[in-house]
């Protein structure tokens, strides 16, 4: 709740200072204001996210050490990150205004694109009512780990886990509360 605080009274005094630098005709000073005052907000979001994610997958706690929220300017917006696991078995991101989303929707969505870009390792899903892409990855050491990418809104949801099958994770996909998520990074 303190950082929360903190944030507002950063928001507060950044929107103050865009308003007072608009009206003296300063342009530039506003705008940097004003995306200071977003950050912060994306920041706030992020950590609301953060609050929604299971603390564990299975037998993965998650490492609350790596956990990670960071507010971008300009291209990509909130990335939010949390691993699971003494290895980081398992890897879950999100990042707020992708710049990915626009490429995986034309997969997901147009049978064309989406049957030539088919190559066996990958397959296109649905995660609670969202379509994804699972892709496998084979490596030389034997090792099978799957990634699941779902874009909610124009965020992109990447899930990862390694030496496991597709089957496990996508029941492990299915404990995220991306209802929850779409509301708060919409």
């Amino acid at each position: 709740m303190i950082a929360a605080r903190s944030y507002a009274q950063n928001f507060t005094a950044d929107i103050n200072h865009a308003k007072s630098s608009y009206s003296a005709g300063k342009l530039e000073d506003a705008h940097f204001s004003l995306l200071q005052a977003m950050q912060e907000v994306d920041l706030i979001i992020g950590n609301e996210v953060m609050k929604q994610l299971p603390v564990k997958m299975d037998s993965y706690a998650s490492n609350p050490g790596d956990d990670n929220v960071n507010a971008n300017v300009g291209f990509a917006g909130t990335t939010i990150r949390r691993s699971y696991g003494p290895e980081k078995n398992i890897d879950l991101s999100i990042i707020g205004n992708s710049p990915l989303i626009s490429t995986l929707n034309a997969f997901l969505n147009t049978p064309l694109i989406g049957g030539m870009m088919s190559n066996g390792a990958n397959k296109i899903i649905k995660i609670q009512g969202y379509k994804g892409q699972l892709t496998k990855d084979a490596t030389a050491s034997g090792q099978t780990n799957y990634t699941i990418q779902v874009p909610v809104g124009s965020s992109l949801v990447t899930f990862t886990a390694k030496n496991t099958t597709d089957s496990q994770i996508m029941n492990w996909a299915n404990t995220l509360p991306l209802q929850q998520i779409a509301k708060l990074i919409q």
